[in-house]
């Protein structure tokens, strides 16, 4: 396996960089030595679909394709998904939302982001139609993919979710939610398979 040497997350609808997984998961990255340290990006995504997916090629518009990876959470699993169809890059992803515009057809409207109640934004009908043309479903190469899933998820369907990444090296939480509130237990399986697994010093 190339150890990853370009990171990027994805954050989920009405989530931010500053979610709890992409901290944690950044405060991983960075404890790394520098020598194996991944250049990281969590960019902030519009609302819009299609800006949201313009934001992520940019991203990684000069990253090598072999030594890159993609991380995404929820509605970023979805994105996850997109550019790994893509680019051929790995990816992994995390309660993915398969299906966005069909779920986030209910939100049509005003919205405001989970930590931030000030911070508001508008889910347009349009946005259905760009989920739709951003599909990457069914996937290829599920060698390419690290699927975590919890059937306790109060959001998404987990039944669905596995398998749209049946294949990949999945795992299937018999509990948990949606935001997979006990990340930290499942961040060392994440790391070892992006081969940024920090070796313990020689005796």
């Amino acid at each position: 396996m190339i150890p990853t040497k370009h990171l990027l997350y994805l954050h989920g609808f009405r989530s931010s960089p500053r979610s709890f997984k992409a901290r944690m998961l950044e405060a991983a990255v960075q404890a790394l030595p520098a020598s194996v340290r991944p250049i990281w990006a969590c960019p902030q995504l519009p609302p819009s679909p299609a800006q949201a997916w313009a934001v992520i090629e940019a991203a990684v518009r000069d990253w090598p394709r072999d030594d890159m990876a993609v991380v995404g959470s929820s509605l970023g699993g979805f994105y996850a998904t997109v550019l790994a169809e893509r680019t051929g890059c790995r990816a992994a992803v995390i309660n993915p939302a398969v299906a966005p515009a069909r779920d986030l057809a209910a939100y049509i409207g005003e919205q405001h982001t989970f930590d931030d109640p000030t911070d508001r934004f508008f889910v347009q009908p349009s946005f259905m139609g760009e989920f739709e043309a951003l599909s990457p479903y069914p996937i290829t190469r599920p060698d390419r993919y690290w699927a975590l899933i919890a059937q306790g998820d109060e959001v998404l369907d987990w039944r669905e979710m596995a398998d749209a990444y049946a294949g990949t090296r999945l795992t299937v939480l018999p509990g948990g939610d949606h935001a997979v509130s006990d990340f930290a237990q499942h961040l060392p399986a994440l790391m070892g398979w992006l081969g940024l697994q920090q070796k313990p010093p020689k005796a």
